[in-house]
């Protein structure tokens, strides 16, 4: 990946990407609006297969990171047995089925058990696993596993809240569904601890 950094006054913006992938995915994206019936050389055009290349490798690169990788590189013993929760975590992902986005929340626990990770961990595997093209269901599933694989502890908890833009902008056109998703392993499968996990997202304790 190449970082480019462009500097105006008052504001820098750093770009990652892969030079050989940009020209590639803007040969397809100028076919692609010409197949539109737009004309790809007109002044408002001429840039955006450039633009839709990074923007496309900015939203999936999460194909860069290794999620076990983030969690191995913070973690510690610690000698530490309650429900550590991080809620609220923004997810932006594209669905698979129509690279469309999906928006929304992450709310993740887990028990230590000898074991924990910073905080921003739990955010960036996350941010890892959903900027790639997904399904919400895997998404779930793989924070889960990941957390559970690495850190070995008690129990893990996932549920995940998000707004599909495939079903409000075409197909049935619903604008205000919203869809739950959840998973849970070890300690969080019984339901006294499930439920506190429940609560404890559903509330407003900041």
């Amino acid at each position: 990946m190449e970082d480019t950094t462009n500097e105006i006054i008052g504001y820098e913006r750093i770009e990652k990407f892969a030079p050989e992938k940009l020209v590639e995915l803007q040969k397809h994206y100028k076919a692609i609006l010409e197949l539109l019936g737009e004309d790809s050389e007109r002044e408002g055009l001429q840039k955006t297969p450039l633009r839709v290349g990074k923007a496309m490798q900015f939203l999936t690169q999460g194909y860069n990171h290794d999620p076990k990788e983030i969690l191995l590189s913070a973690r510690f013993k610690e000698d530490f047995r309650q429900m550590v929760i991080v809620k609220d975590i923004e997810i932006f992902s594209l669905c698979e089925h129509h690279m469309i986005p999906f928006v929304g929340k992450a709310h993740v626990a887990y028990i230590p058990n000898g074991y924990i990770t910073g905080l921003s961990k739990i955010a960036r595997v996350v941010e890892a696993y959903s900027r790639r093209l997904q399904v919400q269901e895997r998404l779930t599933r793989q924070i889960k596993d990941t957390i559970y694989d690495v850190l070995k502890p008690l129990g893990v908890a996932v549920v995940i809240e998000a707004q599909h833009l495939c079903m409000s902008m075409r197909g049935v056109q619903k604008q205000n569904a919203i869809t739950t998703t959840s998973d849970f392993i070890g300690a969080f499968e019984r339901q006294e601890t499930r439920n506190e996990f429940i609560s404890l997202i559903k509330s407003d304790l900041h």
